[in-house]
C-alpha cells in the first residue's frame, strides 16, 4: 500500500470527481500519461517463443561450460569458505 499525502490525496479525489472516475483510475490513468513521456522506459514484455528459450538455454550451457573448465582455486568445502567470511 502507498501512503499518499493529504494534498495528494485530495488532488486524486478532486480530478476521479472531475472525470466520474474511481481515484484509482484518475491516479492510473495520470501515471499512464507520465509513463508514456520521452525518458520513461516502457516495459518490454519477454519474448517466450521456443527460438528464444533455446537460445537462452544455450547462451546458459556456453556459460556453465566455460566455468567448468575454470581452475578451481580453493579446494576447501564451501560451507568453510562462507564461515571465514562470516567471521570477517
Amino acid at each position: 500500500m502507498i501512503d499518499l499525502s493529504r494534498e495528494t490525496e485530495a488532488l486524486a479525489k478532486r480530478i476521479a470527481a472531475a472525470r466520474s472516475v474511481s481515484v484509482d483510475d484518475a491516479i492510473r490513468q495520470a501515471l499512464q500519461a507520465m509513463a508514456s513521456e520521452p525518458g520513461v522506459s516502457r516495459e518490454r514484455s519477454r519474448d517466450r517463443s521456443p527460438a528464444v528459450v533455446a537460445a537462452s538455454v544455450a547462451e546458459v550451457e556456453r556459460i556453465v561450460a566455460e566455468l567448468s573448465v575454470m581452475p578451481l582455486l580453493d579446494r576447501r568445502d564451501p560451507h568453510v569458505i562462507a564461515d571465514d567470511l562470516d567471521a570477517l
